[in-house]
């Protein structure tokens, strides 16, 4: 009786064993698919800036372009936008800071 208690207890103790494994090998695995799902969110963040650095910057091209023409419209979009950027970042410098 004492040997089937004593085999009892030790197949309790690695099934705890196991048990606490099991736990740390989800805990781990349940980190590896947060971090690839943080690098997939920094990839198409950074795609979706890049996506955008060129769109301003085809428009800068665009509107100096305008603006070397003579075009007095086009100077005036142009001031117009410069003095916008330089408003709308001075009122985020203060909000930061």
């Amino acid at each position: 009786m004492s040997d089937a208690y004593e085999r009892e207890r030790q197949n309790n103790s690695r099934l705890d064993e196991l048990a606490s494994k099991v736990t740390a090998l989800r805990g781990v695995t349940i980190d590896i698919y947060d971090n690839a799902r943080d690098q997939t969110l920094i990839d198409s963040t950074s795609e979706t800036f890049s996506t955008f650095g060129g769109s301003l910057k085809g428009s800068a091209t665009r509107l100096g372009r305008m603006a070397q023409s003579g075009n007095k419209v086009a100077i005036l979009k142009l001031a117009g936008i410069i003095i916008g950027a330089v408003l709308v970042l001075y009122w985020i410098w203060h909000l930061v800071f």
